[in-house]
């Protein structure tokens, strides 16, 4: 077995997960990052390459909220924001 760093082996599994998944306008991909310290999740379309919503925990909104919480905790406020903001950028055009 071939020594990579876990930034390299990260890569690979981003690259072999990306060949069977694409975000469409009606089904956006959803991405999700952990650090050791932060989450980090975005909703993306692939067809037009665009984010259409965002949201972690070193957010201005969720700062406050998440400090003093274990990690699943702060995980489940991220994914709250994140469906609020794509509930409310749903009713606009050209988002969804």
């Amino acid at each position: 077995m071939a020594n990579n760093s876990r930034s390299e082996a990260r890569i690979r599994r981003h690259r072999r997960v990306r060949k069977s998944i694409i975000g469409s306008e009606q089904r956006p991909r959803l991405c999700v990052f952990r650090s050791l310290s932060e989450i980090y999740v975005q909703v993306i379309n692939d067809a037009t390459g665009v984010t259409l919503a965002s949201a972690s925990t070193i957010d201005h909104e969720l700062r406050s909220k998440a400090e003093g919480l274990k990690k699943t905790e702060q995980a489940s406020l991220v994914g709250e924001l994140v469906a609020k903001t794509c509930q409310s950028k749903r009713d606009l055009p050209g988002c969804f």
